[in-house]
């Protein structure tokens, strides 16, 4: 069997904890790990050992150490690899991804797909210069077969168009120790944002994958509401769209337990969707509309609701998906997961929403890209790094760890 080579850009904990362990344990069989790129000594020190004690547990199944580079440039110019898994700190995401498809290395880039559309924008422009290329964005959540179900019947059109969308993910608490686990974490200069960039990618993605775009955007946040930390912990948003519906999106990190509800509301049902594992549908027996209008006997009358638990298909293969159809799109040419050029969409809303913050006002989509970096320079100027900080938090546990 034909294998990708990949080497990974910061072993980190995405790229420790997830992507290695899940190479090395044989769940993606056309990949093989044939490098690691960081440029702290202690990452690759860590990766070294850690190869040997998975070989000195698995003996039957031993992998090869793969080449350590002190830098992404230096893997990359080594010839190695085939592709890179680009998993850094968000404002080098878009920096490392054109360096690696101008050296004609295909590209998996681990979400958000940067801090600001304009630098996402001449990454999209990069990728469009190698078409020959696959670039890809690690939107693991698209592969659950709750998300992909909702697309699927909204797509279909059997509900009739979206009147109301409202997500409440209040369940990505975070406590102060995790903000003081790294000297980038939650500020601007290292992060470029908190709890939208950080732990929502993901839902704003599937926002716009299942629902669309909205078409204005106006936001409230609190920075460092509910740690000390200089970015958004607390986010409500309310949106609307091209055809007059609405929507609402609230996150935190200060709340626990905390919810996790997205319902959207069409004129011929609604799909309510709990923690991200079941999914309900409650179907009229005609469209409100149609309803409205015929009916003339029932001054409060509303139409039957079929209240069904909707079964769901397939595997929920997250991060492991994810990289197989990488790399089935490398060697076979088989759809991918993401197109990497999507990775703009869920950025675009969240540019906006700061955007409005900032500025206390209804932002139209498309909005001002170099207003928003303005504004986000303005905040860099004045941001410090944290001292004294201790190991990286896992960012995969919460409500998404799989």
């Amino acid at each position: 069997m034909k294998k990708l080579k990949i080497g990974i850009i910061g072993f980190g904990n995405i790229g420790c904890n997830t992507h290695t362990k899940n190479i090395w344990n044989g769940k993606c069989p056309e990949i093989e790990l044939a490098a690691v790129a960081d440029i702290d000594p202690a990452r690759l020190q860590a990766c070294r050992e850690m190869c040997e004690a998975f070989n000195a547990e698995h003996p039957e199944a031993p992998v090869s150490q793969p080449l350590l580079f002190e830098s992404a440039e230096k893997m990359m110019d080594a010839k190695v690899v085939d592709a890179v898994i680009v998993a850094v700190p968000h404002y080098d995401h878009p920096r490392l991804t054109i360096e690696a498809l101008e050296r004609g290395l295909h590209v998996m880039c681990e979400k958000p797909a940067g801090v600001y559309t304009l630098q996402v924008r001449e990454m999209m422009e990069a990728a469009d210069k190698h078409p020959e290329l696959v670039f890809g964005m690690m939107f693991n959540q698209r592969t659950n077969p709750v998300f992909r179900k909702m697309r699927e019947i909204i797509q279909s059109g059997e509900l009739g168009p979206i009147k109301r969308t409202n997500w409440l993910i209040t369940n990505w608490y975070r406590p102060q120790y995790y903000y003081d686990s790294g000297a980038w974490r939650a500020t601007w200069s290292g992060e470029g944002g908190g709890v939208l960039l950080n732990q929502c990618p993901h839902n704003l993605d599937l926002w716009q994958w299942i629902c669309g775009m909205p078409t204005k955007i106006h936001a409230h946040m609190h920075f460092g509401k509910w740690h000390d930390i200089e970015v958004e912990d607390d986010v409500t948003a309310y949106a609307e769209y091209e055809n007059g519906a609405t929507g609402t999106f609230i996150t935190t990190t200060g709340d626990t337990p905390g919810t996790n509800r997205f319902e959207v509301v069409c004129d011929g049902g609604t799909l309510l969707c709990e923690d991200a594992k079941t999914l309900i549908l409650k179907k009229l027996e005609m469209p409100e509309s149609e309803y409205s209008k015929t009916n003339r006997t029932k001054a409060f009358g509303k139409p039957k609701a079929e209240i069904i638990t909707l079964e769901l298909e397939g595997e929920n293969s997250q991060h492991v998906g994810v990289l197989n159809a990488f790399a089935g799109a490398v060697l076979r040419g088989e759809p991918l997961v993401a197109d990497g050029r999507e990775g703009i969409n869920g950025l675009m809303i969240s540019n906006a929403m700061h955007l409005s913050a900032w500025e206390n006002r209804t932002v139209e989509l498309p909005f001002d890209e170099k207003a928003f970096y303005d504004h986000l320079m303005e905040h860099v100027k004045t941001s410090r790094r944290k001292e004294n900080v201790e190991s990286v938090v896992s960012d995969t546990e919460g409500s998404y760890n799989a």
